[in-house]
């Protein structure tokens, strides 16, 4: 055996969806083992922008888990040193179909703290902003660097909340209260089975009997090629025909005609504009959606053109440049999660929307809620502040 402790919860995948599992288990008072195969987050959560995002999210039970996400991971941030670089999100409406898309989405519940930026305001945030119909503002979103805040995380949940790690160890089978290991059994009362996209190693099960598919994304890091402060994220109207908070909206189906006309390219490709900034002064740039049965690892120089097409379209920044180009994936389907209870005191929990970081914490109280049986808490609702 890896040790002869017993766990009350022991959760599979250190993943940003393991993390926050562990996180909200430790704020019960449980127990907790993390097991991940990998020496370090190598996946999904450390690939993508870092960006926490509200704004646009399905509405009503995701959009309550990103909200809820967002308090908490200020909250998580300050206590683990992790460095919140910017917050607060800027959609751009280029055309005058996405204009009337937020300002129907600014009549919904999910739009109350949103508001426009004035003339002045825009030159005063985004003096680099390229001509606009108008610029909203949403005050829900943060930003953190996944490549070290995720290590971070780990880091401060064993230091200071006691959770053991086990890295390099690889879950083979799952018998509460034993979750058998590449490297000998842990034992634990219930279990969290957090694998992200990785849906053949241990329940293969899920791959064919869902709409379970892989997304693949192209990534990329811009220098700037000026001095500038970003004060937020930058979205714009590619993004308002794929987010759900937008396209369910009747005023969406104008827009992504036009955007079908114009720019059919982008939308094969899956391209949309996010654009947040890291502390060094650099910009992570994308992003593209490819779908199939398994992650594509070869990357495309058209589809990056298509991006930085649209970069520009909304940035007046002449002299960008990649630096840095990586591909993301996530577990894509219909349904924006995906939770089951093959056995009791175990749970599978997959965010299937590409909105793991956006809403983990969230998801992760529906989890450890799931394996424990406590079928009294709150609604998601009632937590955000």
């Amino acid at each position: 055996m890896l040790t002869d402790k017993h766990y009350d919860l022991v959760v599979v995948g250190a993943g940003v969806i393991g993390l926050a599992c562990a996180y909200e288990a430790t704020e019960r008072g449980m127990s907790v083992a993390v097991v991940e195969r990998n020496a370090h987050c190598v996946g999904a959560s450390i690939r993508n922008f870092g960006f926490v995002t509200v704004t646009g999210q399905r509405s009503g039970e995701h959009w309550h888990r990103a909200r809820l996400s967002s308090e908490t991971w200020l909250k998580v941030a300050q206590q683990a040193n992790i460095d919140v670089i910017h917050r607060g999100l800027y959609v751009v409406a280029q055309r005058s179909q996405a204009l009337a898309v937020l300002q129907s989405f600014m009549s919904t519940d999910m739009g109350e703290d949103c508001r426009w930026l004035s003339e002045s305001e825009r030159h005063s945030r985004l003096p680099f902003l390229q001509q606009a119909s108008g610029v909203m503002f949403s005050p829900h979103e943060c930003r953190v660097e996944s490549r070290q805040a995720i290590a971070q995380m780990a880091f401060w949940l064993e230091e200071k909340r006691g959770v053991d790690f086990f890295w390099k160890t690889a879950v083979t089978d799952i018998e509460l209260p034993k979750i058998h290991t590449s490297s000998g059994a842990i034992t634990g009362t219930y279990c969290v089975a957090c694998p992200g996209h990785d849906l053949y190693s241990l329940f293969p099960e899920l791959q064919r009997e869902t709409d379970i598919q892989m997304s693949t994304l192209q990534m990329l890091r811009v220098d700037p090629g000026q001095p500038i402060k970003l004060p937020g994220a930058v979205m714009s109207d590619l993004s308002l025909v794929r987010y759900d908070g937008y396209t369910a909206l009747p005023e969406s189906s104008a827009l992504a005609d036009r955007i079908a006309l114009e720019q059919p390219q982008h939308l094969a490709q899956g391209v949309h504009l996010i654009v947040v900034q890291s502390a060094d002064g650099s910009l992570v740039v994308g992003d593209s959606h490819v779908y199939g049965e398994a992650e594509d690892p070869f990357a495309q120089q058209a589809t990056d053109e298509l991006i930085m097409q649209s970069f520009h379209d909304v940035l007046n920044l002449p002299a960008a440049r990649i630096t840095e180009r990586w591909m993301g994936t996530y577990a894509s389907a219909q349904e924006v999660v995906h939770h089951v209870n093959p056995q009791p005191g175990l749970a599978i929990g997959i965010v299937t929307g590409g909105t793991g970081a956006s809403t983990c914490f969230g998801f992760a109280k529906e989890l450890i809620d799931a394996v424990t049986g406590e079928s009294h808490v709150r609604p998601l609702s009632s937590f955000i502040h």
